[in-house]
């Protein structure tokens, strides 16, 4: 998981700074409001909604934010609706990627996502050509200062955790869907706070990019991600990121 790792990072030291200027709430706010209008505005009955308030908690977003948004989400309150898209499509060196999208305009977010990716030596690909490559997880980041690795790992493992790996300053826990809640659920009660609790994808095989390719896919990534309309991005690449700047 080296090539999805070495994004984390990347995406984590960069969601720090975008929280700075609001873009990461945006992304939340769409979220909750989808989520709220699929399923009710109720955490305790609604999934969807209650992983979107853990992230928005975790961004440390203002409750009068997340209220607002799951009244518009539940027609309390105007709000626009958001259609969800996946754009499905190829990098540089041949790295598929995934790209979940929200947005009041497909037509402009199709046209974006297709320059964005020819610009960067990719290109849009047919609605499932390479979502089989990936599979939907739960995937849960801890900093590294709170406990020790040991003291995680049997935590994580006994609530249905099915792999630990140690990142830079975090610890990232990765689970099946069905065992979400219970794993995220067991480090509260055990009092370790995670930095992030998402569902996420989670590349089967990784595809090896290297030089002015791996610079490539990456700065494709970080793109992608600057999209107010674009979620997330998931790519199946794995560098080596002592070759990567940044």
């Amino acid at each position: 998981m080296s090539g999805h790792s070495k994004w984390s990072t990347i995406k984590r030291k960069k969601e720090k700074a975008d929280a700075e200027r609001g873009k990461v709430f945006t992304k939340i706010i769409r979220e909750i409001i989808t989520a709220a209008r699929q399923g009710g505005g109720d955490e305790s009955t609604n999934p969807r909604l209650r992983t979107a308030l853990i992230t928005a908690k975790s961004a440390n977003m203002p409750q009068s934010n997340i209220e607002r948004a799951i009244k518009k989400g539940t027609g309390e309150l105007p709000g626009v609706v958001y259609e969800e898209k996946v754009y499905e499509g190829y990098g540089p060196g041949g790295v598929a990627i995934l790209i979940d999208t929200l947005t009041d305009n497909t037509n402009r977010t199709t046209s974006e996502i297709r320059h964005v990716l020819t610009k960067y030596q990719g290109n849009l690909g047919e609605s499932g050509c390479v979502s089989w490559m990936f599979e939907k997880k739960g995937l849960i980041t801890v900093n590294r200062h709170h406990c020790t690795e040991d003291q995680l790992m049997e935590v994580a493992l006994e609530a249905g955790a099915e792999d630990m790996t140690v990142e830079d300053d975090v610890y990232e826990i990765v689970c099946k869907l069905i065992s979400f809640d219970q794993v995220k659920e067991t480090l509260d009660t055990h009092q370790i706070p995670s930095i992030s609790a998402e569902i996420t994808m989670i590349p089967k095989t990784t595809v090896k990019v290297e030089g002015k390719q791996a610079e490539q896919i990456l700065k494709l990534m970080e793109v992608l991600e600057d999209s107010d309309d674009v979620q997330q991005v998931y790519a199946n690449f794995n560098v080596n990121e002592h070759e990567v700047k940044g």
